[in-house]
């Protein structure tokens, strides 16, 4: 089996992606493992994991590395974030999430990857949680809310300038009534000032009414 590297962490197998199971035996929600050349590979549900969504459709900017230090807001139950945790092996996964019981799944997750670190927190208060986040390299903010791109700008304080944000948009939290499109736009308009906007991924059919956007703080 011929395995392609896509981006640092990620692979192809077989026209699907993966990354490299930093918890050896272990599945977080019951995918796929394939070893090659003694290697253990998680496979990559895009229909579970946005970013695996837009990696597939099409994303150009990666900036996700081994040492990597990743905030992410809105990690549920640890799937993207499992994934997140196998490519910053040398880094941390600060994983923000409100719902305590998604809370308990993910710690489950967390207790077996030496680098990810869940935070029971509401993301509108980032000062309640900013003694445990360190600096980072990149925010990846997956909230259902209705607040998302709010959420973005009260916890830009973790991030330097040239830092990365990795923003998956839904717009039905955030306003049923209006059409996706617009949805989308309002959003990035308010990032405007302290954000550029480097590219967007349409993340149809894996996900609809959906955007996933990357940022770049200035």
């Amino acid at each position: 089996m011929k395995v392609e590297e896509l981006f640092n962490g990620v692979y192809r197998l077989d026209g699907k992606i993966a990354t490299e199971n930093l918890d050896r035996g272990k599945k977080v929600y019951n995918e796929e493992l394939r070893t090659v050349d003694k290697t253990e590979y998680r496979m990559w549900n895009p229909y579970r994991s946005k970013l695996g969504a837009a990696i597939l459709k099409g994303l150009k900017t990666f900036k996700i590395r081994r040492d990597s230090n990743v905030l992410y807001i809105g990690a549920a139950t640890g799937t993207t974030t499992s994934h997140v945790s196998d490519i910053v092996r040398d880094g941390r996964v600060y994983c923000v999430e409100l719902s305590e019981r998604n809370m308990r799944d993910l710690i489950n997750v967390c207790e077996s990857r030496r680098n990810m670190m869940p935070i029971l927190a509401d993301a509108n208060f980032p000062e309640k949680y900013e003694e445990y986040v360190g600096q980072c390299d990149i925010l990846y903010q997956d909230a259902s809310a209705r607040d998302q791109a709010e959420l973005i700008l009260r916890n830009s304080r973790f991030i330097e300038s040239g830092g990365y944000i990795y923003f998956v948009i839904k717009s039905q939290s955030i306003d049923i009534s209006e059409k996706p499109e617009a949805v989308f736009k309002s959003e990035l308009d308010k990032l405007k000032g302290e954000f550029e906007l480097i590219e967007t991924v349409d993340l149809e059919p894996y996900d609809s009414l959906h955007l996933f956007a990357v940022l770049r703080k200035k």
